[in-house]
């Protein structure tokens, strides 16, 4: 890993999303945004290191609550295959995100984990 490897993006997906953005705006002093469709209706707030933090509903039935980093990566097509090469399952290969980048999901076991470049 990179020294300046760094979570560009880090989701959680709850099914108590408005309680879960109440608590981090109180807790955190932060503000969220309104949602972002492209985010998955996410709402985010911008971290005090630049990252960003999206609170959001599971997006379909099958979707499990979840905690899960997305890191910057310059090569997310690398970043990927290597996860793949070392058992992770793609969940969601790189896909564009209009004027966001690319993002990919893996899964490791029971962690989920993502990549994002920019």
């Amino acid at each position: 890993m990179k020294e300046s490897t760094k979570i560009h993006y880090l989701e959680v997906v709850t099914s108590d999303a408005e309680q879960v953005c109440s608590l981090y705006s109180k807790s955190l002093n932060i503000l969220f945004s309104d949602v972002i469709p492209e985010l998955g209706n996410a709402r985010t707030a911008t971290l005090s290191n630049g990252s960003l933090l999206g609170i959001r509903a599971p997006m379909h039935d099958a979707e499990e609550p979840t905690t899960r980093p997305y890191y910057l990566t310059d090569d997310i097509e690398l970043a990927v295959s290597e996860a793949e090469k070392l058992g992770a399952d793609v969940m969601v290969p790189p896909m564009d995100i209009p004027e966001r980048g690319k993002c990919a999901i893996v899964l490791f076991g029971t962690i989920q984990s993502g990549f994002w470049q920019v």
